[in-house]
């Protein structure tokens, strides 16, 4: 296997179901490092994504260790109006964790029952 050099492209592509809203995406992160990734969200017929992909550009190593509250990934969100439940901020920062080799690719789910 050979070793990461500063020059290769890692780029991480999620896919992005968000349940009942109807509006999938697709997030692609791309990093030449650990430290910076730029990030594009695509395909979402959501106006408020939409918004927050236009917000959100570049993502570095610091701002994924940022606090929820102060975080741009989340600040963009907030920023673009996208509800507070929106999994597509929790995504992005996910996609980027893995394009900075901070987090393996390994997909995440929520699965609610119903208990009577």
């Amino acid at each position: 296997m050979a070793s990461q050099h500063q020059s290769e492209l890692v780029q991480i592509y999620v896919e992005v179901d968000p349940g009942i809203c109807g509006f999938p995406c697709t997030i692609v992160a791309t990093g030449t490092d650990k430290t910076r990734v730029s990030v594009e969200i695509t395909d979402s017929r959501c106006e408020h994504v939409q918004k927050m992909a236009g917000l959100l550009d570049k993502v570095t190593l610091r701002d994924i260790f940022t606090p929820i509250g102060e975080n741009p990934i989340f600040k963009c969100a907030a920023q673009a109006g996208c509800h507070p439940s929106c999994i597509v901020p929790l995504a992005t920062l996910k996609a980027v964790e893995a394009a900075m080799g901070m987090a393996l690719p390994r997909e995440v789910r929520i699965t609610f029952k119903q208990i009577h």
